[in-house]
Order: structure tokens, then sequence, then C-alpha cells
């Protein structure tokens, strides 16, 4: 898969989308930032840094397209994979029941996660 041309527009989008539509939550947040114009920001971190515009757009991009990757790398896969039977396992069971006791078993995975980031004098 080759990526496309180097030159891009840039513009903001705030289309429609259906409620039953799978990637809503996205496309809201998306059109979230319609308004905001990120260009104006880089541009003063550019100058400030002494780095073109086009490099930070670059440097932006790279980095959340590879977000994901990032974190599977950080947290592993086994333990994404167990975090992810939780979710299937309520789904599956479709009650408020099964969801409460996956939120309940995720946020015990994540307090062992997140134990070492914990200041030790709280």
């Amino acid at each position: 898969m080759s990526a496309p041309g180097r030159d891009i527009h840039v513009a903001p989008w705030a289309g429609e989308w259906t409620d039953d539509d799978r990637d809503a939550n996205f496309k809201s947040d998306i059109a979230l930032y319609a308004h905001a114009d990120p260009l104006l920001t880089l541009a003063n971190l550019g100058e400030a840094i002494g780095v073109p515009v086009g490099g930070l757009v670059h440097y932006v991009l790279a980095r959340w397209a590879s977000a994901g990757s990032a974190a599977l790398l950080e947290i592993g896969p086994s333990m994404i994979n167990r975090m992810w039977e939780q979710v299937e396992t309520a789904d599956t069971a479709d009650t408020d029941e099964a969801r409460l006791a996956a939120y309940d078993a995720l946020k015990q995975m994540l307090s062992w996660l997140r134990l070492p980031l914990q200041d030790e004098s709280s």
C-alpha cells in the first residue's frame, strides 16, 4: 500500500453520520475540532523552535498514527487480550450485571498497571 501524495489540503470536517454508525464517536470527535486551527499553533511552535510547519505536521501525524502500536508495545498483547476478554464476556451476556463485573475487572487490572505510577506518599 502506498501513501497518498505528500501535498494534502488540511480542512476541517463537520459532516453528518447516523446514530448506528459504528464510527460515530470518532466522527463526532473529528467534528468537535472543526473550529480549531491547528496550523496557527504549529506555525507558532515551528517559529519558536526553528522547525518548519511541514516537519511538525509530519511529526504530529506520525505520532498520532502510531499511538495504538506504541500502547500495544507498552501494555503487551497478553494484557490487552485479558482486558478485551472482560469486554467480550460482558457483551455476550448483555446484562448490566455483566457490564458492572467487567468494569470491576478492568478497574482492578488498570489499578495494577497504574501502581508504579502512583506517588508513594499517597
